[in-house]
């Protein structure tokens, strides 16, 4: 079997999740766990702000763990790494927005957990 073939059966587990009215995804080897919110977990206004943001998703940063508001954790799934698309560096898109992938026939926005909690500049 030739590289090209096994390349393409390789996949990236992503887990999906809800903030307000949006579906994201993220690499799910960064997620640690889903625990409950705290008051001082971080929410990004740029990817919308939760409707009621019981739930976080728990990741390492540099600094310490790092918990992200989200109102809904959806499932992980494994994507074949043809599905997945890089952000342009000509898109000007914030350095969290890594890349896109389709799921359910919509166009969901991946984004890395570490680079969001930087963004906000805290974790």
């Amino acid at each position: 079997m030739n590289d090209e073939h096994v390349h393409e059966r390789e996949g990236v587990d992503i887990l999906f999740f809800d903030i307000g009215a949006s579906t994201f995804g993220t690499d799910a080897s960064q997620v640690l766990r889903i625990d409950r919110s705290l008051p001082e977990d971080i929410t990004l206004p740029e990817l919308g702000l939760p409707h009621r943001g019981h739930r976080a998703l728990v990741f390492d940063t540099p600094e310490g763990e790092g918990h992200l508001k989200v109102d809904a954790v959806h499932a992980v799934r494994s994507i074949p790494l043809s599905a997945l698309r890089r952000m342009p560096p000509t898109a000007g898109a914030a350095p969290y927005a890594v890349g896109v992938c389709l799921e359910e026939d919509r166009a969901v926005l991946l984004i890395d957990l570490v680079e969001t909690a930087r963004t906000q500049g805290r974790h």
